[in-house]
């Protein structure tokens, strides 16, 4: 497995992650405990250790799940966790960066997880009431401690990432990105590559949508939060279904799939970025390691930015 660098710190990770949110959370409620754990003990096997979580995710089940999955394995993992989300007081969302809270939740993960330290730790979103400058300060005190070894920013502006930056150096940003979702591209991307972090782009399929087998809303559970999102409603789908068409048509040409198409062209766009594809099963994470073997030539690149030129995508992310 190909390694890749995040940040200039000394992080290395496998060049694919595997996102582990939807095996306890968000995308419908056909979750099955054991296949999970053998999906993780596959991504082992193959040699994509870098592994992708948070304490919102099932309410810190999927940190439970994931740290049942890499009981006496830990040594062939890259653990990545997230704080800041607050899920345990109703149905709102809470954002809080807060000193205390941070250390109040990596303790929390690392429990839950069963782990000694944390490889990678996110602030998952930032705390609009919060300085962002205390919020990685105490992040910093907990690799000062021991406790996490590398931190990050999910879904933050240049401006935040250089303030945290200047902090504690920043080992990795992770954002969505895909063929439908580009606009990092304007000023994320240039950023981290001035000040040397890596980028982890999560949702690296389009939530599922690149991978073809969304045709109708109805596809979706009553339980699937993508149901509420722009891109998978009316027009805005109908539009995007043509969209996905001609990137399985480019797909089938080249002899592999959509999804590895779309990853093999992110996989392309730099080495200090590592998409984290997520899964519940074994054969779609086997597919998606499949998007290493895909070769892909300037002309089918420049073919591609004509299909998905930015903003192609119908809808708000």
């Amino acid at each position: 497995m190909e390694k890749r660098a995040l940040g200039s710190s000394g992080l290395e990770v496998s060049a694919l992650g595997l996102g582990c949110m939807t095996m306890s959370d968000f995308y419908g409620s056909d979750r099955d405990e054991q296949e999970s754990i053998r999906t993780i003990h596959r991504s082992l096997e193959l040699g994509v250790g870098f592994l992708d979580t948070s304490d919102m995710y099932g309410v810190g089940e999927n940190e439970k799940l994931v740290g049942k999955a890499i009981k006496d394995r830990r040594h062939e993992v890259t653990l990545a966790t997230k704080f800041g989300v607050v899920r345990d007081k109703g149905p709102m969302w809470e954002y809080n960066g807060r000193a205390e809270y941070v250390k109040a939740a990596a303790e929390a993960s690392l429990r839950r997880l069963g782990v000694d330290h944390i490889d990678l730790y996110y602030l998952h979103r930032i705390d609009p009431y919060t300085p962002i400058e205390e919020t990685v300060g105490a992040m910093a005190d907990l690799v000062k401690e021991g406790k996490v070894r590398y931190i990050g920013l999910s879904e933050a502006s240049p401006d935040m990432i250089r303030r945290a930056h200047a902090v504690h150096p920043l080992s990795a940003v992770q954002t969505e990105y895909s063929l439908w979702s580009r606009d990092i591209e304007d000023e994320v991307l240039p950023t981290l590559r001035e000040l040397g972090i890596g980028f982890v782009a999560y949702s690296p399929l389009g939530r599922g949508f690149l991978t073809g087998t969304i045709q109708r809303y109805e596809d979706l559970g009553y339980d699937d939060i993508r149901r509420n999102f722009p891109r998978f409603q009316g027009q805005n789908l109908q539009k995007n279904l043509q969209f996905v068409a001609r990137i399985q048509e480019m797909a089938a040409e080249k002899e592999c799939t959509a999804p590895q198409l779309a990853l093999k062209w992110i996989l392309m766009q730099g080495s200090d970025i590592v998409p984290i594809p997520g899964t519940k099963r074994r054969k779609y994470l086997e597919e998606n390691i499949g998007a290493l073997q895909v070769e892909l030539t300037e002309s089918d690149l420049k073919r591609i930015h004509e299909v998905a030129p930015k903003n192609v995508a119908a809808g708000h992310r």
